[in-house]
């Protein structure tokens, strides 16, 4: 089967697919002997030789694994496999596994849950789904009141435009000054959670991500991972 060598390169560990395409651009890669330079060539990895900086690369593609891999990331870590300012990036926490990228996002200041992968299609299935539920834990400044949250469980028209889908919230245990909640989200907008309580005048102070679909594992500390299971990754295909 053909696809971009952009994506095969990246498939093989060798680089990020953007980097990928710097290489292709820079000379770096031939197929069949053939210097290629043009953006967007495919190859078939199975028929064709394949050559980034003059080795071959068709071995590590014919043994690559797939990874799906549990993340506690803890705050101040970019949901990114590459980052301009040099920031920390969650793929940083976990070694040894070749390329791998985030599957959605969860913000800088964010900590929690989240799934490594160099599998692109578990990642775009499961980054896209309306039915894998993200359960989030959240401290908020103040306590809302009952019509206020009411509100955010019915959905709520942020700042951006942006119109959320009815949420399910459940009040946890309150402190003298701060609202604790569990947020219950079947999608994923840009700092939607953060951005849902600044609609009610009431700011997010901790945001934790406790659970993806049906996995949760509340004895992952923050910086540590773990391989996710067959049937983890069987139930977030569903």
């Amino acid at each position: 089967m053909q696809e971009r060598l952009n994506k095969l390169i990246a498939q093989a560990g060798i680089a990020s697919r953007r980097a990928a395409e710097q290489l292709i651009l820079d000379g770096q890669v031939t197929v069949n002997g053939k210097k290629i330079t043009e953006l967007g060539t495919k190859a078939d990895a199975e028929n064709d030789h394949i050559k980034v900086r003059g080795k071959l690369i068709n071995t590590k593609l014919a043994t690559r694994s797939d990874f799906y891999i549990l993340v506690n990331k803890p705050k101040g870590y970019l949901s990114s496999a590459a980052d301009p300012e040099g920031r920390e990036l969650v793929v940083d926490l976990v070694k040894g596994r070749g390329k791998l990228h985030p599957v959605g996002r969860l913000d800088y200041n964010s900590e929690g849950l989240i799934i490594l992968t160099n599998d692109g299609k578990f990642t775009n299935f499961v980054a896209s789904s309306k039915k894998i539920a993200k359960v989030y834990e959240v401290k908020v400044k103040g306590l809302p009141n009952t019509n206020a949250i009411n509100k955010l469980r019915r959905g709520v028209l942020l700042e951006d435009g942006f119109k959320t889908a009815p949420a399910e919230i459940k009040e946890l245990k309150h402190t003298e000054n701060n609202g604790w909640y569990e947020v219950t989200l079947y999608e994923g907008h840009n700092q939607q959670i953060r951005k849902m309580f600044d609609a009610i005048g009431h700011s997010v102070v901790k945001l934790r991500r406790t659970k993806i679909g049906e996995i949760a594992d509340p004895h992952l500390k923050p910086g540590q991972s773990r391989d996710l299971t067959a049937d983890e990754v069987k139930k977030l295909l569903g």
